[in-house]
């Protein structure tokens, strides 16, 4: 099983602080926050591992991780992509590497208090379609920011972005298991409102195959990008409790 970690964007949302640097290279407690991501992946036993990144701090990357080794990551590559064009289109830059393998895909943002390696497993078991990771959330203001899945009987019938009115109380996390078919869906997506392919876009067509599964995290879990705010929440929960633990 292949991993793609997703590390661009412009950071917006963390200015000024990204105005000198990609956010995922801010520092979370004691270390950058994309090692967060790594740790989670490596963790899991994902050691091949893509990630793609964009605009112009994408070199500090290579100067922080190199080859990977240091981190426990056998076979590090890296993608480009040359402008803000949606998750959906940066994941469709790691075709080639996943070489027709499963993958995990994470946004480099996320921080989990737990281990992602119960999801990584039960994919690794059932290697087909697509398993999402949610998290329960009670407040309808953060909901409103994330992707919402609607239930029926226990399935996802659908995922609802940044929904005025929540459906349920679950949010879906950066987090998401595809096989390698994806790569197939994403050629036929149409850019959204904002002009960007949207990852909900690529779980829809999941779940409109009767494709998709899930599971709901445990413990703590944080968007450290989606504000100043949030971020410094991350911080303050990481410090404290500590991630990725088993």
């Amino acid at each position: 099983m292949k991993g793609v970690i997703l590390a661009g964007g412009t950071g917006s949302r963390l200015h000024p602080l990204t105005r000198i640097t990609n956010k995922h290279l801010l520092p979370i407690y004691d270390r950058p926050m994309v090692n967060y991501c790594i740790e989670a992946l490596v963790n899991a036993e994902i050691t091949e591992i893509m990630l793609v990144t964009g605009g112009t701090h994408a070199g500090e990357f290579l100067r922080l991780l190199g080859n990977g080794h240091e981190f426990g990551i056998d076979r590090l590559s890296y993608g480009y992509q040359e402008r803000p064009g949606g998750i959906a289109e940066a994941l469709g830059l790691a075709a080639r590497f996943v070489d027709g393998d499963p993958v995990l895909v994470m946004l480099a943002d996320n921080v989990v208090e737990r281990s992602i390696r119960p999801m990584v497993d039960a994919f690794r078991a059932e290697p087909a379609g697509a398993r999402i990771l949610l998290t329960r959330v009670e407040e309808d203001e953060h909901l409103r920011h994330l992707g919402v899945p609607v239930f029926d009987e226990g399935r996802i019938t659908a995922i609802e972005e940044k929904p005025e009115a929540p459906p349920s109380k679950f949010g879906v996390t950066g987090i998401y298991c595809y096989d390698s078919d994806v790569f197939d869906v994403i050629p036929t997506l149409a850019p959204s409102g904002r002009g960007e392919l949207e990852i909900t876009d690529v779980n829809n067509h999941y779940i409109g195959e009767g494709a998709m599964a899930y599971d709901i995290l445990e413990g703590f879990w944080g968007d450290a990008g989606e504000s100043i705010d949030a971020y410094y929440a991350v911080n303050d929960f990481v410090r404290a409790h500590g991630a990725n633990k088993g």
